[in-house]
């Protein structure tokens, strides 16, 4: 028991802090709709005109941006908060009985990191595993993070159905941004062979999250004469800027899993395994999705000497208004280099179920009077593609096996078919031991 007393205190110094959230601004979630507040009048814009006139008819198309683009990027850094993969429920640890009946290793190599494979570690074995994972975010649906643009156009002034038949209503706010969005996961996993072919186990992440970012604004008048700046009488002007930062740190969500071997055969095995993630991560700290999620998997694998082969198939399912279920395809494979190194390669892919609940608003139409006709202009609300949040990543690392016993794991997660938000490389590194 006395190998346990380093993993047990560096565990409880990673969960000590879980009950702390921290953010810069009231929550961190505010700091993305500071990105849209311009001036200080207490309104999401400041004009310098009569607000009973003008001051207020740009207001609903950024407060409607506001809502869209926050449930937005805050559904999508849950999502990949929520489900930002977790190391193998198994790993490298799979135990059986010698002719004398003690306990010994029967894996050849260390195993996949984030696939499953059938096996189970074994009545009364624990496998303890620490990990950090790393993600700087770069694009939301392909749309790069720091080339955002969204249009809001001015209301119907005259309330007569028409937007854009009087000149001022074809002002348009254009507003470009750069956004930053970091993410860094430290995730305490312990698994327990219940019985020989079940295993139960919890992942405990501690997330931080930061945003900064700024935007430029402009007011690209319809005529040179507008009634709308963004300056002062004495100083009046087309352009503004505002920026913003934050973090919040805090327990993530939750999961907890139930892995069972159905069948074992000399080279192949199948299995089953659910999870459930809870929505212990605050929500409007942006650190988890705020539902109840869960994965059901079928496993198949394989083993032929130094090589073992897996394939994952299921369903995940995402509780809310705003989240879509999604089908899950995992195939990869594990190769035993040396005694003590194992390379390991996974297709990790993600398909959206049904389509999106969370969508944009649609783009607006300004009629504008020309000669004796109507010229009808589109304008998008912004640049963020329209399309199903389908995501295919690889998964590339090795394993290290120290004579302890104590495994060092490394991996990349690199995008293949972006959706949501994803960076362009994510990292882990991580700990592993197994008893």
């Amino acid at each position: 028991m006395s190998r346990l007393v380093p993993w047990a205190v560096l565990l409880l110094v990673t969960a000590a802090p879980l009950s702390a959230q921290t953010s810069s601004s009231t929550h961190l979630r505010d700091n993305i709709r500071d990105l849209f507040v311009f001036g200080s009048c207490g309104q999401p814009l400041c004009l310098d005109v009569d607000p009973l006139v003008h001051g207020l008819h740009f207001i609903p198309a950024i407060e409607d941006a506001q809502g869209n683009l926050l449930t937005f990027l805050q559904n999508s850094i849950g999502v990949t908060v929520s489900n930002a993969p977790v190391s193998a429920a198994t790993s490298g640890a799979i135990w059986g009985k010698s002719e004398s009946g003690l306990p010994v290793r029967t894996a050849t190599s260390a195993g996949p990191l984030y696939a499953e494979r059938a096996q189970t570690l074994g009545k009364g074995h624990f496998l303890m595993g620490l990990g950090v994972s790393g993600y700087h975010f770069t694009s939301i649906r392909t749309t790069p993070l720091n080339g955002l643009v969204f249009d809001f156009t001015h209301s119907d002034s005259d309330n007569d159905g028409t937007l854009g038949d009087q000149d001022f209503e074809n002002d348009i706010f254009h507003v470009r941004t750069d956004l930053d969005i970091n993410l860094f996961a430290t995730t305490a996993v312990l698994t327990y062979g219940l019985l020989d072919r079940v295993d139960i186990g919890v992942a405990l992440p501690l997330v931080h999250t930061s945003i900064s970012g700024f935007s430029d604004a402009q007011i690209i008048p319809a005529e040179p004469n507008t009634p709308h700046n963004l300056g002062t009488p004495a100083n009046p002007r087309l352009t503004a800027t505002t920026a913003t930062s934050g973090s919040a740190t805090g327990i993530g969500d939750i999961a907890g899993r139930v892995k069972v071997l159905v069948a074992q055969g000399p080279k192949t095995g199948f299995g089953l395994i659910g999870e459930v993630r809870f929505p212990t991560g605050k929500e409007e700290d942006l650190l988890g999705l705020g539902e109840y999620s869960a994965r059901g998997l079928g496993i198949l694998s394989g083993r032929y000497g130094d090589f073992g082969a897996h394939a994952n198939v299921g369903y995940l399912y995402r509780g809310g208004a705003t989240q879509n279920d999604a089908f899950l395809a995992t195939v990869g494979f594990d190769q035993l280099l040396g005694s003590w190194a194992t390379f390991a390669a996974d297709m990790i892919s993600e398909w959206q179920v049904g389509t999106s609940k969370l969508r944009q608003p649609a783009p607006v139409i300004l009629d504008t009077p020309v000669g004796g006709g109507v010229s009808a202009r589109v304008i998008p609300r912004s640049n963020i593609v329209e399309r199903k949040d389908d995501v295919i990543q690889g998964s590339f690392g090795f394993k290290f096996t120290m004579p302890s016993g104590l495994t060092v794991i490394t991996n990349a997660l690199i995008p293949i078919r972006r959706g949501y938000l994803q960076p362009d490389v994510a990292w882990t590194a991580g700990l592993e031991y197994s008893f």
